[in-house]
């Protein structure tokens, strides 16, 4: 048995090719979030939420490549960091990222309970996953974005949310 994030990862059948898909995609959307942020600290500095909400990007593309590994199958790297696939040029302020950090998460809900929830339905390890991931978007990503562009007072490199549990250094997490 396998211990990724916290999460007991069983010995079991190997992915169906919906499964494997669905493990594709989200691994998918975490590479571009992590990337998306570290562009946007690329221009603005390392401020929060987005330090710590890209690190947290990271230790959600770990669960997602241990199921890869855990099943034999290859482990794309990031393809948005390779210049593989292209990035959104980066917002011009710091509030219309926080903006798009918004946008970014409430799309990843439609993502994961549209699309990769439904395909992994028979898979109880993929559904827990899954299901955490989304869960972590929506309860931390989403209110620390809404708060350092939604009208929130952005404080000087360290916008919102300090100390309020997302990721602060604590190593991977599934925030």
């Amino acid at each position: 048995m396998a211990v990724v994030l916290g999460t007991a990862l069983p010995a079991q059948a190997a992915l169906t090719s919906a499964e494997h898909r669905a493990v594709l995609a989200a691994l998918d959307d975490e590479y571009h979030a992590q990337a998306t942020y570290r562009a946007i600290m690329e221009r603005f500095g390392a401020v929060r939420p987005f330090s710590n909400i890209e690190r947290a990007e990271i230790s959600h593309a770990a669960a997602l490549i241990a199921v890869l590994r855990q099943n034999g199958l290859p482990v794309p790297a990031n393809p948005y960091l390779s210049g593989g696939k292209p990035l959104a040029p980066v917002p011009g302020t710091l509030a219309e990222a926080c903006a798009l950090g918004v946008q970014a998460e409430m799309a990843n809900s439609g993502l994961y309970d549209g699309r990769l929830l439904p395909a992994v339905t028979g898979n109880a390890q993929l559904t827990q996953i899954l299901t955490r991931l989304r869960d972590a978007s929506q309860t931390k990503h989403l209110p620390a974005f809404q708060r350092c562009g939604g009208g929130g007072q952005m404080q000087e490199r360290g916008m919102g949310g300090q100390g309020r549990g997302y990721g602060g250094g604590r190593g991977p997490t599934w925030n």
